[in-house]
């Protein structure tokens, strides 16, 4: 019978894409992280009676499992790369990263939470410091006196043959808008969080009080719409960075039985969040050669629509009508000798379906910055040019500046093909 140990770890610190890591936790704990897709494996260590052995993947943060450790899963990246990954993906155009390094402001925190926490304060009261903004939103509520419009089938279905109170709708100028709650429900999230300083703590108590006359979003809750626009411009930085606490929210969790675990944390799926920092640092560079990028380009492999695609990135003219390139971004090293047969079928599936003659890999790491492979037989006559290949890779150890400058020479390579072809 499987029972719980007599002691329990209160944290457990893993590493992404790390070994297992043999931990004395709870029955119930462990198989909430089996049944979450939080972690890359958790099973009963069969060396270690009321151990499990937990090995993390591309997810990184922390969680907190009721009855069981708080989850530490470390970047294999510095976190200020990763977040400077992250603001750009979020906002490319805008000067809240700190502009000669391209880094979110993290202060000296060197973990994914305290290191979010600490930046999201610190834009919310950039955010703020011209006061909380105010806009114009429909009220409907029962009054003694006629103001606005008069609801005329809720007067009569509840107040009918009466003198007032009246059903009215009218604008009100109110600080309880979209934006504001975005901004509060991002400061409760963190303020949930495990390992959240007490300085930063603190200074998001601060902030929700600013914030108190806006309404706190339901649990479970989709967070208001919100657009662009010049009145909310000095908001739109922080916006952009409390929806992504909010999108980074752990969910509940269903085990195997029928209670529901709630797995309360924050993470960052370093999959995507590498595919949307290629592509996206990608659309802005070829901009600049005259060409547009559809990011998830959707397409079918065959012709009966059955087999669904979906490149990272497709490059079109002008226009945006004409496909000229495609690009997928892997967030894996390459192997020593540079093949990774599956991401090639991938990429010649993609290059063929747009009728293209090449298609671009990029990954997080290689040992060569470039290679192509030219594949058998899909060349039109003899002095053609086949289908190429290209695997490109990014050091994500090497500074934002250098960074983006590999992705400008990708870029540019992109456009000498479209050039020439």
């Amino acid at each position: 019978m499987d029972t719980d140990p007599a002691v329990t770890v209160p944290e457990v610190v893993l590493r992404e894409h790390g070994p297992a890591v043999s931990v004395p936790i709870g029955a119930a704990a462990g198989r909430a992280l089996a049944a979450s897709d939080i972690l890359r494996s958790a099973a009963p260590d069969p060396a270690r009676r009321g151990c499990w052995l937990l090995r993390a993947g591309s997810m990184v943060g922390a969680v907190r499992v009721p009855s069981g450790p708080v989850v530490r899963i470390m970047p294999k990246i510095p976190v200020g790369r990763l977040f400077f990954l992250l603001g750009f993906s979020l906002d490319p155009a805008r000067a809240w990263r700190d502009g000669r390094e391209g880094t979110v402001d993290i202060g000296v925190h060197d973990d994914v939470v305290p290191a979010l926490a600490h930046a999201v304060e610190r834009q919310i009261d950039a955010a703020l410091r011209q006061g909380v903004l105010q806009g114009y939103r429909e009220v409907e509520e029962s009054a003694p006196v006629l103001r606005g419009r008069l609801r005329e089938a809720e007067q009569i279905r509840r107040h009918f043959g009466r003198t007032p109170p009246v059903e009215i709708a009218h604008d009100a100028y109110t600080p309880d808008i979209a934006e504001n709650r975005i901004l509060r429900a991002a400061v409760e999230r963190l303020l949930r969080l495990p390992g959240v300083p007490g300085t930063v703590r603190r200074r998001l108590v601060h902030q929700r009080l600013r914030l108190a006359d806006a309404l706190p979003l339901v649990r479970g809750q989709e967070p208001p719409r919100w657009r662009p626009s010049r009145l909310n411009s000095r908001y739109q930085p922080a916006l952009r960075l409390a929806e992504a606490v909010l999108r980074g929210a752990s969910p509940e969790h269903r085990t195997c039985g029928s209670e529901r675990l709630a797995v309360n944390g924050f993470l960052l799926d370093m999959n995507r969040l590498f595919e949307d920092f290629v592509t996206v640092a990608l659309r802005e560079a070829l901009r600049e050669h005259g060409l547009t990028a559809r990011l998830q380009d959707p397409h079918h492999l065959d012709i009966a629509g059955l087999v669904r695609m979906r490149p990272d990135l497709v490059v079109r003219t002008g226009d945006g009508r004409t496909p000229l390139a495609v690009v997928d971004a892997k967030y894996k090293v390459e192997k020593a000798d540079g093949l990774l047969n599956a991401d090639l079928y991938q990429a010649l599936a993609y290059a063929t379906v747009l009728g293209l003659r090449e298609a671009h890999l990029v990954y997080a790491a290689g040992r060569r910055p470039e290679r192509f492979h030219e594949v058998r037989g899909t060349a039109a006559g003899p002095d053609d040019q086949g289908v190429r290949l290209y695997q490109h890779s990014l050091d994500l150890s090497h500074e934002p500046e250098r960074l983006l400058a590999a992705l400008r020479g990708i870029a540019g390579r992109l456009a000498e093909t479209v050039s020439r072809s």
